[in-house]
């Protein structure tokens, strides 16, 4: 039944995910709270590991999130349960390409589309700063009575730093030539060193 339930919610994802992997990230959200598979802060690491390794971001996360809940059979259930909207549509289309490439309707359902996939990607990003850059738990003695945010601390200062860190040194003229990855490994260094 675990199995059903995994293709079906990440079939539900690869279906209305439109904008590539980070427009995943709202529907995945809402996944973690309704079937309690992972919290706020493993879609924060997931995120973190998904943009980090190769291939597609959504397709990472659906492994992952699979094999945590399923193992190696509920990685490749959810992996499956992803991509399959995707070869659906495919099929579907490539019969009559040149039909459709010519459709005034086409034409308008895909001008229609790129707002929404603007707002998947801005609320993905919001969601993004706020799991990094935020407190998030839940309970402690620092906690105001009925609030999810500790009474003392709302942002996480010492992420805020770093993320300015590396956007002020992504600015300068040196370092654009720099392999994003080397960014992301100093990145990983510091979360380490410092416990971020």
């Amino acid at each position: 039944m675990i199995y059903l339930r995994l293709f079906f919610e990440f079939f539900k994802v690869g279906l209305f995910s439109v904008g590539g992997g980070l427009a995943t990230i709202p529907f995945l959200s809402d996944m973690g709270a309704r079937t309690g598979w992972f919290t706020a802060g493993n879609l924060a690491n997931m995120i973190a590991i998904s943009e980090s390794t190769p291939g597609p971001m959504g397709v990472n996360m659906a492994t992952y999130v699979g094999f945590h809940t399923s193992g190696v059979l509920g990685g490749i259930v959810a992996t499956l349960g992803l991509i399959c909207p995707a070869i659906i549509v495919i099929a579907i289309i490539a019969g009559f390409l040149k039909k459709f490439r010519e459709s005034r309707a086409v034409d308008a359902v895909f001008y229609g589309l790129r707002p929404a996939s603007t707002a998947l990607i801005a609320a993905a990003l919001a969601q993004v700063c706020s799991i990094a850059l935020m407190f998030h738990e839940t309970a402690g003695p620092e906690m105001a009575p009925g609030s999810v945010v500790p009474k003392t601390q709302l942002f996480y200062w010492p992420a805020i730093a770093l993320a300015c860190v590396v956007f002020i040194c992504l600015q300068l003229k040196p370092l654009k030539k720099v392999h994003p990855i080397v960014f992301i490994a100093l990145s990983a260094v510091a979360g380490i060193v410092f416990k971020l």
